[in-house]
């Protein structure tokens, strides 16, 4: 039985450092990147996976109990949650951007619907 534990120890321990681990990427992407977009994409992608990763590194390590689902059921929540909400600031900063030429390309559908 002492084995069984050890082994979700080390492999709860190891999902924890995966979600260290990204954190640390996302840090890192959210200093390094000039424009807000890839800077929130960079926070959005590490927070889904990095929490995910943690939470599920305490599931592991909690075993099968009520504390589990809990953790699991927040796992879910900052999975719908977070990308919704990055894609409403992402939606909002594009359409409130003063300077679009400077950062990306704009489009015009009517001028190449003609062509």
């Amino acid at each position: 039985m002492a084995v069984i534990e050890w082994v979700r120890f080390i492999a709860g321990g190891g999902l924890l450092l995966c979600g260290l681990g990204i954190f640390i990427i996302e840090i890192i992407g959210v200093f390094r990147f000039h424009y807000v977009l890839n800077r929130m994409h960079a926070a959005a992608m590490g927070d889904t996976l990095g929490i995910g990763f943690a939470l599920l590194g305490l599931i592991v390590i909690s075993g099968i109990n009520f504390t589990s689902l809990k953790l699991f059921l927040v796992i879910v929540f900052l999975w719908f949650s977070s990308p919704v909400s990055s894609h409403l600031i992402a939606r909002l900063e594009v359409t409130t951007d003063e300077e679009k030429e400077k950062h990306y390309k704009v489009k015009d559908m009517d001028a190449e619907q003609e062509a």
